[in-house]
């Protein structure tokens, strides 16, 4: 073997070091003037208030964010807001783990995010969307694979609730209205503008729940929410206003709020109520 093949190449080295020095020269911070860093300065907290003012009351949840609790063996929630016809909330399950039967006090619905969830004959999988009328009953719910998902209309969170729901499971009698969406299916979906599609999944004629699928560089114009409206994100990422939301974030809108412009540059899908 060549020795020249071993020896360092000390030419290049040295050539690598004048050019890191003279790029760190270049790169030497500029000082502005003072009048001009004070312009500069005013403009930025000028913007900071300006977003502040903007979405202020919006309730923003991150996935990371919030305190998880433990409802039973392998099953955990995370409050995401408490309302007056039952809440929403994160609810992972591990694989196996199950929920008893019980029957719901308020409508609830329900998405599944990542993995499964089985009860009876059915299988949800993710972006799956179920409705329980109030009043309905669920037999066991499983996973056998582990489960993350978004419900709202809930009794978790109140414990004298969840026991009159618990209590009501006991009884297999009575109304089982429950509706299920898969939305991998494509059909349903209807374009509201341009590079944006809706699902429609309930509506009473004045709350709507709807799914949203943005393309990248859709935009939807800045709006003043007439009433509560809670968006789960389920895929992608969107800005809303200076917000971006990602995948599994929650915000809530309270009523006489608004939304700055929506805009995705990689795409977006997410839950809409209100």
């Amino acid at each position: 073997m060549s020795n020249e093949n071993i020896i360092p190449n000390f030419s290049d080295e040295a050539e690598q070091d004048e050019l890191n020095r003279t790029l760190a020269e270049a790169l030497a911070p500029i000082n502005p003037p003072p009048r001009l860093q004070e312009s500069m300065r005013a403009g930025l907290m000028g913007r900071v208030s300006r977003s502040l003012s903007d979405h202020a009351g919006l309730l923003t949840v991150r996935l990371k964010q919030g305190t998880w609790q433990t409802l039973n063996k392998g099953i955990r929630y995370k409050p995401l807001w408490t309302a007056p016809q039952g809440n929403s909330v994160l609810i992972e399950m591990e694989a196996g783990a199950t929920l008893p039967p019980h029957r719901h006090h308020w409508m609830e619905e329900g998405i599944v995010l990542r993995g499964g969830l089985q009860m009876g004959g059915l299988d949800l999988g993710p972006l799956d969307y179920h409705l329980a009328m109030a009043g309905s009953r669920h037999d066991t719910l499983r996973s056998r694979q582990g489960v993350l998902a978004f419900l709202r209309g809930t009794s978790l969170g109140d414990r004298s609730e969840v026991m009159r729901e618990l209590l009501g499971g006991l009884s297999p009698f009575g109304n089982d209205s429950c509706q299920t969406i898969h939305t991998s299916k494509e059909a349903g979906w209807v374009t509201v503008i341009d590079g944006v599609e809706r699902l429609e999944l309930w509506s009473d004629g004045v709350l709507s729940s709807r799914f949203y699928r943005l393309q990248p560089g859709a935009k939807v114009p800045g709006h003043v929410h007439p009433r509560d409206e809670e968006c789960m994100m389920l895929d992608g990422e969107l800005f809303i206003g200076d917000i971006l939301l990602r995948k599994s974030d929650y915000q809530l809108a309270p009523v006489g709020s608004q939304h700055g412009e929506a805009y995705t540059d990689v795409g977006a899908t997410l839950f809409v109520r209100g």
